[in-house]
């Protein structure tokens, strides 16, 4: 086992990532202290359902409360005194961060405000914050490196992502609180969010459903497997000493027509396409370089895009049709 902290706080715990973060890190022997406030984003029973399963482990304990809720969080950290934190919930999602900016802002910025607050008044010793590769928008240099300009983000979420990531800076020059902030690509894999595009491909194809999509099918996307993510969380928690911003992707871009077609060779049905616009706050293309998390993390994503898909697919038969009828 690592020299990881015991007692780890991970916020949006009952979530697609924070679920395989909560299991992961209970398998190293910690204690998880998850945090969820079971949304109407996408289907709250997805997430209670993860959430039943961590509570298998009596190492696990749920608070159901709300990041933008002050009095609550500096209570809880209070109370249970977590040594580290992994703070993953947001409001995620480019296309309904335009229909509602002010929710993107109150939960992304506000809460994460109120998160940092809580952890330099609690004493841990180590935060992890999840960005977003979308804080680089459509960045003509790929692959995206770390030390590449970020002010030009195209939806309000990159923009919360992006001003996390400056918040979180400013906690550590003032209270030196280290603090890695990790820029995802794209995650998919076992539990996805319900609204994300692979998720929905999988859902509809297999259902003889038509798909909606956007553009001529050449936007491309670093899809990054979860468990690859996870991985890499766990190594930026045993190694966070300071401020630093890391790329976590898979390193190899699909387009949305690669994409379709595996999922199609995966399922074993034909897609029908029915064919849009690109949308606006859609970037063209993420493309992750990760050569910084390689050296100074030892990350490594080991995932193949197909092998993912099966692994996706595989777990959808087994859990979202039982899922679905309890809704």
């Amino acid at each position: 086992m690592s020299d990881a902290p015991q007692s780890i706080l991970v916020t949006g715990a009952a979530g697609f990532i924070g679920s395989h973060v909560s299991q992961a890190l209970l398998q190293r022997g910690c204690r998880v202290i998850g945090v969820d406030n079971f949304n109407t984003f996408y289907a709250p029973q997805i997430k209670r359902s993860n959430a039943e399963e961590l509570a298998h482990d009596n190492r696990f304990g749920l608070h159901e409360l709300d990041i933008r809720d002050r009095d609550a969080i500096l209570n809880t950290f209070k109370a249970a005194k977590p040594d580290a934190v992994i703070h993953l919930a947001a409001m995620a999602g480019v296309r309904p961060s335009i229909e509602d900016p002010a929710l993107y802002t109150a939960v992304n910025l506000d809460g994460t405000v109120n998160l940092l607050d809580a952890a330099v008044a609690s004493g841990v010793s180590r935060f992890v914050f999840a960005s977003s590769s979308s804080v680089y928008g459509n960045n003509k240099k790929v692959p995206f490196a770390e030390i590449d300009p970020v002010d030009e983000p195209i939806s309000p979420y990159a923009a919360t992502k992006r001003a996390g990531e400056l918040i979180c800076h400013t906690y550590w020059h003032l209270h030196h609180l280290p603090i890695f902030c990790l820029r995802f690509f794209t995650v998919f894999g076992p539990r996805q969010r319900p609204d994300l595009a692979i998720a929905k491909f999988i859902r509809a194809i297999s259902e003889g459903k038509s798909i909606p999509v956007f553009g001529d099918g050449s936007t491309s996307r670093d899809y990054t497997f979860v468990h690859d993510i996870v991985a890499g969380i766990l190594a930026a928690l045993d190694r966070c000493d300071r401020y630093r911003i890391y790329n976590l992707g898979g390193h190899d871009p699909v387009t949305l027509t690669q994409m379709i077609q595996t999922i199609e060779r995966v399922v074993g049905r034909d897609a029908i396409i029915d064919r849009k616009p690109m949308q606006p706050g859609d970037v063209d293309r993420t493309y992750a370089d990760i050569t910084r998390a390689q050296q100074e993390l030892g990350y490594s994503p080991s995932t193949d895009f197909e092998s993912g898909i099966r692994a996706q697919w595989q777990w959808y038969q087994q859990f979202v049709p039982a899922q679905i009828s309890r809704d």
